[in-house]
């Protein structure tokens, strides 16, 4: 068993391409090793700025020797009359093997001629000289770029490779026109703290080697070490700091030896909003915000930032770092007095120079349909004229901002400069914070709208939104989904249920859709095919989001489904919960049986599966047996129990009024009076088809118990 060490030495890398590069290697290398026989027993892989690293443990010297069968001619072209023919005598002499050690095998195809061959296994060194070109040619990534006059492309210029089998150098060459880069056991240490090369006597000692010469090579302990640094430095300054898993990661990526360096700024800047001043800091200087409690968002006019350089320079480090962010947050003070000088409402025309779609207009055609989808949710909503007010106004600025500096400069503040600007201007706090909430959520990890003007606006952008996109023709595909819409349904979704929110999104969508057919600048064809369209598609939404976020069983979910399940959204989500908490506790037992054995039957009678009133439907002087009467009895009972279950969606009363008539149901099948369903006689039979389907239709009610598979 060997260590093998790769290391490719690079011009400053991308942060992002660091972490990309190491995840392609970590699903490439480890397989393409395992379906040569080489697998090692550890891999370890290691990035930085200038570098990128694997290091393989355990690894086997050489391929182990195995047996191939190698497949030939036909035996019908190999043998004629029993003797070897051109054909068999030419396999066994490419094979170099004589005629005799032939073996005729039959496959799918016929008799075939097989050789089974003894192939050596191959020395470890031998193929890896030629994996590792693949493997650092092979990266994808943005922006890749040409150096010299070759024609090899890379994120950065490549400056040394470094490939160590032990103790011994594994020949690699990287040609590109007159570059070439040739593998060595030279390294190099940080660029600052330690400038001259690092010669690596064997593959074992890369890590230890690197730490000396102020590098540290794994971004998982660097990670750790930048966030105590940052923690620490936090401490003594008497602050809170504010650290951004995304940042994190880039700043890991960003330096090789890190060292937390704190810095100020004038106070008057905290005079601007704290997410101005957080995503200056953030976004174009990767600096640590500090605040003054772990609660809310009252920052210090401090700073921490991660230097790569020399510890004993932090303060003109320090300085810099102060002078540049006093500049940025200068260019924020003066986008927010702009922006204030004037109402917020008269940035709404502006919306007009901004497109939302080609086909769908401008972003004040899209406010103005905004508001319209509004006015439907309020109808189904039942509102009264205050929210109506607040939630008008709200969608009518809801975009405004859009075309203000500041998120010009910062598009991130969408939303969150709206409110304040709202507020500025003296508009209602429902209004300016549903301006703020109706992008929620914006990411997996942010929080639903609270208000019901934020929601309600929430829900009408991105139903306009999906219409719209939808009656373009561009409907997601596969991982394709540019306007993330399947995100938009899934906010509508989420909002809908967390906010208990009674909305028939079946009537929704139709007459959103129904809109844009009658507006002829949008020139929508097909309105019904673009209704089923946008049906399916939130059904898909409904069934992954019950599934994948709440994690109800598959088959619990294919049970409410159907195409009434997005006329009340509430229902479909009690009722899959409902079912599961059934199986949990073991109440689905009780009536599976018998609920799914009528089910089946009644399948084929011809009752209407709305029916639950057995009165009209059975005909009473057909009932032969006593089972027939004694079930008959029992679903008249089980009405009031079921009409009360849709009502409250209380299910719990629908299946106690199941568990009762299980055992009827066993003696209509099985007891000592039960009957032949399929009766001769076709009015018998229809009556106890008819019967079964009542039972049907009330289980029903909570869902397709066809579709449970049983536990």
């Amino acid at each position: 068993m060997a260590t093998f060490l790769l290391e490719v030495g690079t011009e400053e890398l991308p942060a992002s391409f660091v972490s990309d590069a190491l995840h392609q290697w970590q699903n490439r290398i480890p397989t393409e090793l395992a379906e040569l026989a080489l697998a090692p027993e550890a891999v370890r892989f290691y990035g930085t700025p200038r570098r990128l690293a694997v290091i393989f443990d355990g690894l086997p010297n050489r391929q182990p020797d195995r047996t191939e069968a190698v497949k030939g001619p036909s035996a019908q072209a190999a043998f004629k009359d029993g003797q070897p023919t051109r054909a068999a005598e030419g396999f066994a002499k490419s094979r170099g093997i004589e005629v005799s050690a032939l073996e005729v095998r039959d496959t799918d195809k016929g008799a075939f001629v097989f050789v089974n061959q003894e192939i050596p296994g191959r020395p470890a060194a031998e193929i890896l000289g030629e994996l590792i070109p693949q493997w650092i040619l092979g990266l994808e990534g943005k922006r890749f770029m040409r150096w010299g006059d070759g024609d090899l492309r890379f994120s950065r210029p490549i400056r040394w490779l470094v490939a160590l089998l032990d103790g011994e150098v594994l020949p690699v060459t990287l040609e590109s026109g007159s570059t070439r880069c040739v593998s060595d056991r030279i390294s190099h240490g940080h660029r600052v703290l330690h400038p001259a090369p690092v010669s690596l006597h064997r593959a074992q000692d890369y890590v230890e080697a690197l730490r000396n010469a102020y590098v540290e090579i794994d971004p998982a302990a660097r990670r750790l070490l930048i966030q105590h640094q940052v923690e620490e430095t936090a401490k003594k300054l008497g602050g809170v700091p504010m650290i951004s898993p995304a940042l994190l990661d880039e700043v890991t990526n960003l330096v090789e030896w890190p060292t937390a360096v704190a810095g100020k700024f004038d106070p008057e800047f905290l005079e601007l909003p704290p997410e101005v001043v957080i995503i200056e800091m953030e976004s174009h200087q990767r600096y640590f915000p500090l605040r003054q409690a772990a609660e809310g968002l009252t920052l210090m006019p401090v700073f921490i930032t991660i230097a790569n350089g020399d510890p004993s320079k932090d303060g003109i480090i320090a300085e810099g770092n102060a002078r540049v962010i006093r500049a940025r947050l200068s260019d924020g003070k003066f986008f927010f007095d702009a922006d204030r000088a004037q109402p917020l409402d008269a940035f709404v025309a502006k919306l007009e120079t901004v497109t939302f779609e080609e086909r769908l207009g401008s972003m004040a055609a899209k406010v103005k349909r905004i508001g319209t989808v509004a006015d439907h949710l309020c109808d189904q909503l039942n509102l009264g004229a205050q929210p109506r007010q607040h939630i008008r106004r709200a969608a009518y600025l809801c975009k405004a901002d859009l075309v203000t500096q500041m998120v010009g400069e910062f598009p991130e503040l969408q939303g969150v400069m709206g409110q304040k600007y709202a507020l500025h201007s003296g508009e209602p706090e429902a209004v300016a914070t549903a301006i703020a909430e109706h992008y929620l959520p914006k990411g997996a990890q942010d929080s639903l709208p609270r208000t019901l003007v934020g929601q309600v606006v929430g829900i009408a952008d991105r139903l306009d939104t999906l219409v719209g996109i939808f009656s373009t023709g561009q409907i997601p595909t596969g991982s394709s989904d540019p306007f993330a819409l399947r995100r938009a349904a899934n906010a509508v979704l989420n909002i809908i249920w967390a906010a208990a929110l009674p909305l028939n999104l079946t009537r929704l969508l139709d007459t959103v859709v129904q809109d844009f057919a009658q507006d002829a600048a949008l020139a929508v064809n097909a309105p019904e095919a673009l209704q089923t369209q946008l049906h399916d598609f939130f059904l898909q939404r409904v069934q992954t989001l019950l599934q994948d976020e709440l994690g109800i069983d598959y088959d619990l979910v294919n049970a409410v489904i159907s195409a009434r399940a997005l006329h009340d959204p509430l229902d479909v989500k009690g009722r899959a919960l409902f079912l599961q908490e059934m199986r949990r506790s073991g109440r689905m037992d009780k009536v599976y049986e018998t609920v799914n054995r009528a089910t089946r039957l009644a399948a084929q009678g011809t009752l209407d599966t709305q029916v639950l009133d057995p009165e009209g439907v059975i005909a009473a002087a057909a009932l032969e047996a006593k089972s027939e009467t004694e079930l008959f009895a029992a679903l008249k009972t089980l009405v009031p129990q079921t009409q009360a279950a849709q009502a409250s969606r209380d299910y719990d009363q629908l299946v106690a009024g199941l568990e009762q008539v299980a055992p009827v149901v066993s003696g209509f099948f099985d007891g000592p009076d039960s009957v032949l369903v399929m009766a001769a006689d076709p009015a018998v039979r229809q009556n106890r088809l008819n019967l079964l389907g009542l039972l049907r239709n009330h289980a029903l009610v909570l869902g397709d118990f066809g579709a449970i598979v049983k536990g």
